[in-house]
């Protein structure tokens, strides 16, 4: 009999799809990573999953402890699946600009949520950074997961993803093509790809308001670039230690607008009911055209699902309000 023994098993081997109609414009195959196959439906099940067992390898996740970690949704949900299974409590703290499907989602599997402000500073003790560490500094036998500087966030990706996309290509990917956010998913995938093949190209999706492209480009954090944007997932106003500037090829900055439009064009030409942040790698993706030949396989990564985006990006009032549509 094959089986899992629980939902954890179910983690990677995630299919690899060709792009059809909206890939016409770009030279070259186009395969899509489509993430939202794990059971959390992103992701960042795959990192969650790495972290909690690394930190129960070396003794800071004790026995009934509570996990508390800043998310913008999806590391939070594959957080909590493990810590369902694992027997711990799960405390994440989000920013409220992020859906109010993803704060439902969290509440759905047992997790207490905790809402932030997002226009404030890293620093400022009401941001959600600074919230999870004191929540987790006041609260017994907790760990704090902090996956933006956690070594196994990237690991997982250096382990599971990037062989993935090896194999799943024959070894002839070119380039890998990912919004950034932690920094764990492209400079592992990115890590392990260029270990096999220097030569594969490696491009951020960044988001305007987010300081990657400009620190990739000139070492200066400017802190002009910080200013409030509302496509989730991508983007910061920090440094994460898990993101490898020096694996990284180049940026491409996506606007608001265009990453909301083209998440409803992945669903409503290739079927594909993805979240936000793949419609801001689909929009990367023909910024970056030029960059392509026809001989090359680009490989994106889809990190999670159009369940999220329901109220939002998929919701012509809420389009519409915002600007987006007419």
């Amino acid at each position: 009999m094959d089986y899992a023994e629980n939902i954890l098993g179910t983690i990677g081997n995630t299919p690899m799809v060709k792009i059809n109609k909206l890939a016409e414009e770009i030279p070259g195959l186009v395969l899509a990573k489509y993430e939202t196959f794990n059971p959390g439906n992103s992701t960042k099940d795959r990192m969650a999953l790495m972290m909690i067992e690394d930190a129960e390898a070396d003794g800071r996740l004790q026995p009934g402890a509570t996990i508390i970690e800043g998310t913008s949704g999806n590391t939070g949900m594959g957080l909590a699946l493990a810590a369902i299974v694992k027997g711990y409590k799960m405390v994440c703290v989000i920013s409220d600009k992020q859906s109010k499907e993803k704060i439902d989602i969290l509440r759905a599997v047992g997790s207490e949520v905790v809402v932030c402000p997002t226009d404030v500073a890293p620093d400022d003790p009401r941001s959600y950074y600074s919230t999870s560490k004191r929540l987790a500094e006041e609260t017994d036998n907790s760990w704090y997961v902090n996956q933006y500087d956690n070594p196994s966030n990237a690991k997982a990706h250096y382990q599971s993803t990037g062989p993935e996309i090896w194999k799943q290509t024959d070894g002839k990917v070119t380039h890998f093509v990912v919004g950034v956010g932690t920094g764990g998913t492209i400079s592992g995938v990115g890590r392990y790809l260029k270990e096999q093949n220097p030569s594969v190209k490696i491009w951020g999706i960044d988001t305007y308001g987010s300081v990657f492209k400009k620190y990739h480009e000139t070492g200066v954090f400017d802190e002009k670039e910080i200013y409030p944007y509302v496509t989730e997932g991508i983007g910061e106003d920090i440094l994460p230690e898990n993101v490898d500037f020096d694996i990284i090829d180049g940026f491409t900055k996506v606007t608001d607008k265009d990453a909301a439009i083209w998440t409803q064009k992945l669903s409503k030409t290739e079927g594909m009911f993805l979240g936000n942040s793949a419609g801001a790698a689909m929009k990367g993706l023909h910024q970056l055209k030029g960059h392509f030949t026809q001989d090359d396989v680009v490989v994106v990564l889809f990190h999670d699902h159009g369940s999220r985006y329901v109220g939002k990006m998929y919701n012509d009032q809420w389009m519409k309000k915002m600007g987006y549509i007419e």
